[in-house]
């Protein structure tokens, strides 16, 4: 099937079959590599991207669902050559350790400030929810994401 769809705010044409993942097309096809594959099931959130302005999960979004979407992945952020400022709050806050799940984390947290730009502590936890982390503790992201709230940083 031929597919239209942007992403990044670029359009993008591809030939491709309709049940192949958003993932994949990001990674393989487009060389979006900041798009990680966790568990593959929707459970892990390290694939989070923007979809039409939500946090979707990339490993359960097909390609037959993509015709006219806008997907912003991690590398849509930067500003300029470089890290947006909520980025830029996740590396200050030590919001990142190994780094896997923090594209997703950054992502859904940019969904979140998008929809809700002063957001209460359990409006972040919820936002948060589809996200693992194993090496944090959450404390610094939670940090992470008020600071960039009570910035208007995001």
């Amino acid at each position: 099937m031929k597919l239209t769809f942007w992403v990044n705010e670029k359009p993008i044409e591809l030939d491709t079959e309709p049940d192949r993942r958003l993932l994949d097309l990001l990674r393989e096809d487009l060389g979006l590599t900041g798009t990680k594959e966790g568990c593959g099931e929707g459970e892990c959130g390290a694939c989070t991207v923007i979809l039409d302005g939500e946090a979707a999960h990339a490993c359960m979004v097909l390609a037959i669902q993509l015709e006219g979407c806008h997907v912003t992945t991690i590398e849509g952020l930067e500003e300029n050559g470089e890290l947006s400022a909520l980025q830029k709050i996740f590396a200050e806050e030590s919001a990142i350790q190994c780094g896997f799940c923090t594209p997703g984390m950054i992502l859904s947290a940019k969904a979140l400030l998008m929809h809700r730009p002063h957001p209460t502590d359990e409006e972040i936890r919820r936002a948060l929810a589809g996200n693992l982390c194993r090496c944090s503790g959450y404390q610094q992201i939670l940090r992470a994401v008020r600071r960039a709230a009570e910035e208007g940083r995001h």
